[in-house]
């Protein structure tokens, strides 16, 4: 699967740009005019990185960064006129991982979105721990008190995909295509199936996290005690 970059800039000029830019380093890219638009898009397909320029009408640059933090675990940077330390200072202060001013170098802002999506990449190969529970992507493998419970494939890279991103509410639609892939048969109630097995899996053997139910919308896992 290409890497899966968002670029939300109200200039379409720059919004050209980047996308040639992009396309020619084989990344693929998601256009928003707007804050709105942007947050409208990242619920629909799986953004990797998001490009994202401060002053866009309806929700500012600002607004869209602290949305990502709260919803999303990808890197942010801002591209931006505003090249002032108070400006920095509040983009910093708002999650994003960089902050680069135009005009800029194409070649910079390519070094940077290779640098974050390196050190992600890193963050996400790594064991994720729900209090006493570790799930470990390298192992297939989960340890409730160091005690190891091995549990089916399709089980596991779901609990995974809910657990990398603790909070975020996922369409079955969004798992099924990132799980089981776009070419799957299947219909949603396969996740529901997946979500009620991974319920009496875990529920007599640890109270560290939940999977709730959004209605209408999908599934999330929440983390007790956080």
């Amino acid at each position: 699967m290409k890497i899966q970059l968002l670029v939300a800039d109200d200039d379409p000029h720059i919004r050209e740009l980047l996308r040639f830019l992009f396309h020619q380093e084989g990344y693929a890219v998601f256009e928003a005019e707007d804050g709105i638009a942007a947050t409208r898009l990242m619920e629909k397909e799986q953004i990797h990185l998001a490009v994202v320029d401060i002053m866009m009408p309806g929700m500012d640059g600002l607004e869209l960064c602290r949305d990502i933090r709260r919803h999303y675990d990808i890197p942010v940077i801002l591209l931006t006129a505003k090249g002032e330390l108070i400006d920095k200072e509040n983009g910093y202060s708002s999650g994003t991982d960089d902050y680069l001013v135009k005009p800029f170098e194409p070649k910079e802002l390519l070094f940077r979105i290779r640098a974050l999506l390196r050190r992600y990449q890193i963050v996400s190969a790594e064991e994720i721990r729900l209090n006493d529970t570790v799930i470990d992507r390298k192992s297939y493998e989960v340890r409730i008190g160091g005690e190891p419970l091995v549990i089916p494939l399709k089980e596991f890279e779901l609990l995974a995909q809910l657990a990398g991103h603790p909070g975020r509410i996922f369409t079955r639609e969004q798992l099924l295509r990132l799980i089981w892939g776009a070419d799957f048969e299947g219909d949603s109630r396969t996740i529901d199936v997946h979500i009620k097995r991974l319920r009496e899996r875990f529920q007599d053997r640890t109270g560290d996290f939940v999977l709730t139910t959004v209605r209408g919308l999908g599934y999330k896992l929440e983390v007790r005690g956080s």
